[in-house]
């Protein structure tokens, strides 16, 4: 793609325990939201982007109006290597391509999820669609992707959802690295499953992206990162913090925040979830620790019609505040970027990194058609 979806956005890397503008070596703190939907929403004969309802103007209302730097994209395995319901994968990664470009157009990333391998197949009850691994496929998957995205600074890529312990009644076997089935008695997903795993997903994006920031799960849901970190350069490690995993926060991410990069990739609620909510988001303020709240489309809600839910107001107040801490990297150089109005380029672009633009705002309006509503993509750890 040669860069040109990307809008100018710099290269990320890692240093340290921090994630950093790979040139100047500036930390860089990401917060956003998932915008659910192109892993689940049959296409339609506009294809998958209209189906899902993501469009333009929504994005800027979520970037600009929410002060989102990172917005983190589930995506579905299957359809991007065979497409769906008469549209190709080649159909399915061009309304990619839009999503990206829109959302570095107005100075974010995108965190490219694998969260579906199919939609035809559930790994238990609720239609959980979630699988404990990924598969053989995983590996052509991302292949295609860091390919494709070689050259798009503006995206960041997460290797696998959530790894987990098979549900009782997941009828599948797991399959290992090499693509050998384990027992059907063989039922647990321990870092001896899971870390050959993301060593070889890892290596499929370097082996064509040497440069690429990847994140990696935790086991039991993609919670726990005790046995982080892995012997790979440029990982950031990504948990998921839902109020069923209890508050062991420091034992299971907080402590490897010290060390490495960490990223929460998943924590949201509902109005009953309020005061836990506001205690994590604290936690993650206190760690310097990144996000991407879940979900703008998904169960638990963060907005109805466009309007904060208990919960979304609570992750708007903090992405507020850490836009005025830390203001989001404009997209230098790209036709309607959210600072093109103060002329940034080059080394401004890494200045305004860490020094809030004259006349910085937020809170942009704009009338967007909301997306579709399913049900979570992963009920049973919610």
């Amino acid at each position: 793609m040669n860069g040109k979806l990307s809008n100018g956005l710099p290269k990320l890397a890692t240093s340290g325990n921090r994630i950093v503008i790979a040139t100047a070596g500036k930390p860089i703190l990401l917060r956003g939201v998932n915008r659910s939907g192109l892993e689940w929403a049959e296409p339609d004969e506009g294809g998958f982007c209209s189906a899902a309802g993501i469009s333009r103007a929504e994005i800027e209302f979520i970037v600009k109006g929410w002060n989102c730097n990172i917005i983190r994209l589930p995506l579905n395995q299957d359809w991007a290597l065979n497409g769906r319901g008469g549209h190709s994968g080649r159909d399915y990664l061009r309304d990619l391509d839009r999503v990206i470009g829109w959302v570095s157009r107005v100075g974010a990333y995108t965190l490219l999820d694998l969260q579906w391998l199919d939609a035809d197949r559930p790994f238990g009850a609720n239609r959980n669609f979630v699988a404990p691994l990924p598969n053989l496929q995983s590996l052509d998957f991302w292949h295609l992707l860091a390919s494709r995205y070689h050259d798009e600074p503006a995206v960041l890529y997460d290797i696998f959802n959530e790894p987990h312990d098979c549900l009782p009644d997941d009828p599948y076997p797991l399959i290992r690295e090499d693509g050998s089935l384990c027992p059907l008695t063989s039922r647990r997903v321990t870092v001896a499953e899971w870390h050959p795993w993301a060593l070889r997903l890892v290596d499929a994006i370097q082996s064509v992206n040497p440069d690429a920031l990847i994140f990696v799960s935790g086991v039991n849901w993609a919670y726990d990162l005790r046995t982080m970190p892995l012997n790979r350069p440029n990982l950031v490690y990504s948990t998921h913090v839902y109020r069923n995993k209890g508050s062991n926060w420091a034992e299971a991410f907080g402590d490897l925040a010290a060390t490495a990069p960490v990223f929460a990739g998943e924590w949201g609620g509902r109005g009953e979830d309020r005061n836990w909510g506001q205690s994590l988001a604290n936690y993650f303020d206190v760690l310097g620790i990144g996000w991407t709240a879940w979900s703008w489309s998904n169960e638990p809600y963060l907005v109805t019609r466009f309007t904060p839910t208990e919960f979304g107001e609570i992750v708007r107040a903090h992405l507020q505040r850490s836009a005025l801490l830390h203001p989001r990297i404009p997209a230098c150089g790209g036709l309607g970027s959210s600072f093109d109005a103060f002329g940034a380029s080059g080394a401004e672009c890494v200045a305004m990194a860490t020094v809030p633009p004259r006349g910085f705002r937020s809170g942009t309006e704009l009338l967007c058609r909301p997306g579709a509503a399913p049900m979570s993509s992963n009920p049973n750890c919610r």
